[in-house]
């Protein structure tokens, strides 16, 4: 059977690279440790522990409802195939009897850093939590292989990645398989999830893959990736992967896998292979051909255009301006764009950048100075905090359009802790102030008429509440700057899906590569953008509402109303 596939797997993986980079940061290319499943009988015992030990309280977690056992029933090799069956058999061991059986294997391989491939047919029936998945190799787990020797974090500091689940999510469409992250800022029930389906699940055999760098986790679906990790600040709460992890196979039943039916008998995994791949020849090759460039310039922000080559297939760059430093890391030979942010209008600022690679070579021409002044403040939307009068807690978004000789301007308050509300138009010189009309909730409109084309207006708001005000600063806005020219013309795009509500993030799934996601609110302020990691948004900081969601991929742009809860 092996010898069958490997050709197909072969040419599936070379006619997909090319997807996969988009991406896949790094290319591992040297298989380090492997399972082929070639001798039938026992599974093989010098690279597979049989984990049976029941946790304290005599079950498993999230109220599944098996024995795992080492017994050949549960887990075999049998014509080049590793089979791991859960079967409805009454058993008991360690002083308990439990309905179910099923085997749960560690590898006797840890690892940081690499790819996994794991080609595998699942079981699809009802109440079955098949997974192929890891856990660190300092994890306190009695029974877990690695536990005794190097425990010394409880889950989940030790952090978990979930390459492939099914079973749990009975809300998504037939054939859908899960990967996710667990982590002391988001577990159990964690929002570090991306999920696609799976042609003729259970019947056919797919390549679960995840593939691990110090910058990104990516898991693929027969050699397509479908979802990345890559939180923007890493710390040991959200990034626990620069440390050992070890692969676990296993059917877990009942439990969040939903009730077993009655006349449930048994489920079999069938695990063709197991492959571990890392770069294990020392990296001395240098990045090359580093160069660094100023691209779009605005009052706030400076966009850095860089770009190298490095033979690890990934780049890292390093960006000092002031006290402050970015990192961020781009595909070799591939134009990374950085953007700056919140910068201070009609300012000089200075950016020392560097090239290097996962290895730690530095290119030669390292550090490029680039120089950029940002743009003179003209506000046609944006956010502030900042008060000519009183103070905010949150701060104000606001917006100008020219309609005609008419200038519309809409203000929204962020603060949600003022009683009794109203809102007065502020201009600067000769001084007035107008009662705004009140749009929905915070925000406040008035339309200005008989305006000149090209002079420079100056208003501010009054936001009265009970027991209190505050005022914003005077936004300057050029009457009949719109703000948006020279944008690019876009196809409609439609083909992807988003989780609608969300709260704190939205996961969003296509069968394309997501370029960049951007989130406006209802009066055209931009509050979030993204390009990295695109299938997972984070919203925490977003207001309770309704807001546009746009995504783009390649040349085309897709528009959707969402809502944050």
């Amino acid at each position: 059977m092996k010898n069958t596939f490997k050709i197909v797997v072969l040419i599936a993986f070379l006619f997909n690279i090319n997807l996969a980079t988009a991406q896949v940061d790094v290319i591992y290319n040297d298989l380090v440790w492997s399972d082929e499943f070639e001798s039938n009988g026992a599974v093989n015992a010098t690279k597979w522990h049989h984990q049976t030990q029941l946790p304290a309280g005599g079950n498993w977690f999230n109220g599944e409802e098996q024995h795992y056992t080492n017994e050949l029933t549960n887990s075999f090799v049998e014509n080049g195939v590793l089979k791991i069956v859960a079967k409805k058999e009454a058993y008991t061991t360690q002083g308990y009897t439990k309905q179910y059986t099923s085997a749960r294997l560690n590898s006797k391989f840890a690892f940081t850093y690499g790819r996994v491939d794991i080609r595998a047919k699942i079981p699809t029936n009802q109440g079955t939590w098949p997974a192929l998945w890891m856990l660190g190799k300092n994890v306190i787990e009695p029974g877990a292989y690695f536990s005794s020797t190097y425990g010394t974090a409880s889950w989940p500091a030790c952090g978990e990645i979930d390459i492939m689940e099914h079973g749990i999510t009975s809300w998504q469409p037939a054939g859908y398989v899960q990967s996710a992250l667990h982590t002391s800022s988001s577990f159990g029930n964690t929002t570090n999830i991306g999920g696609t389906i799976a042609n003729n699940l259970g019947s056919d055999f797919h390549v679960y893959s995840m593939n691990w760098s110090p910058n990104q986790i990516t898991f693929l679906l027969d050699g397509v990736p479908f979802y990345t990790y890559n939180p923007a600040v890493k710390n040991a709460s959200n990034w626990p992967f620069n440390l050992d992890q070890y692969l676990l196979l296993n059917i877990a039943m009942g439990g969040v896998a939903g009730t077993i039916p009655s006349n449930f008998i048994d489920a079999t995994m069938e695990v063709d292979y197991v492959r571990v791949y890392q770069n294990t020849q020392l990296d001395t090759q240098i990045p090359l051909n580093f160069t660094a460039a100023v691209g779009t310039v605005t009052s706030s922000s400076v966009e850095l255009l860089l770009n190298a080559t490095d033979n690890s297939g990934t780049v890292n760059y390093n960006i000092v301006y002031g006290s402050n430093s970015i990192s961020a890391y781009g595909n070799s030979g591939v134009q990374k764009s950085v953007i700056i942010p919140n910068l201070t209008a009609d300012t000089n600022y200075s950016f020392s950048i560097s090239a290097s690679d996962a290895s730690g070579n530095n290119a030669t021409n390292n550090a490029i100075v680039l120089n950029a002044r940002t743009l003179g403040f003209v506000g046609c939307s944006g956010s502030s905090s900042v008060a000519s009068q009183g103070t905010f807690s949150i701060g104000y978004n606001y917006s100008f359009e020219t309609i005609g000789n008419s200038v519309k301007i809409t203000f929204e308050l962020q603060d949600t802790d003022k009683i009794g509300l109203v809102a007065y138009l502020w201009r600067q010189s000769p001084f007035a102030e107008t009662p705004m009309t009140n749009v929905s909730n915070r925000i406040f409109t008035q339309t200005i008429t008989n305006q000149t084309l090209g002079t420079t207006i100056y208003y501010a708001v009054k936001f009265a509440y009970a027991n209190g005000m505050s005022v914003t600063q005077y936004i300057p806005y050029v009457v009949g700057n719109n703000c948006s020219l020279n944008q690019q013309e876009f196809d409609d795009f439609s083909n992807f899906t988003f989780t609608n509500p969300s709260h704190d993030f939205i996961s969003i799934a296509s069968e394309t590569t997501i370029d960049k996601v951007e989130i406006f609110n209802l009066i055209g302020n931009k509050v979030v953008t993204q390009a990295e990691n695109t299938n997972q948004i984070d919203v925490s900081s977003l207001s309770k509402g309704m807001y546009l969601l746009i995504v783009y991929s390649e040349h085309k742009k897709g528009i959707k109303k969402i809502i944050i809860n």
